[in-house]
């Protein structure tokens, strides 16, 4: 399982994270696509959303408008 907290990755335009591997070394996600599912934890409960790039060119969880991406805790699946 990969977890971080994301944030704006201005060099590649996308949402990023890091993550510790099972060696306990800092790794980067790589960027988050269009399209990809995560969860994310809210209120200490974890909800998996589609990370969409809306035709304003801002970034925004399916079902969750208006959500602050900055800061939200997320993890994956490997």
């Amino acid at each position: 399982m990969k977890q971080g907290t994301l944030f704006y990755d201005q060099e590649s335009g996308r949402y990023n994270f890091h993550y510790i591997d099972g060696d306990g070394d800092r790794r980067d996600y790589g960027g988050i696509h269009c399209g990809e599912v995560l969860e994310f934890k809210l209120n200490e409960v974890w909800i998996p959303a589609r990370v969409e790039m809306g035709m304003d060119r801002e970034w925004y969880l399916v079902g969750l408008p208006g959500l602050k991406l900055d800061g939200l805790e997320v993890r994956i699946g490997e």
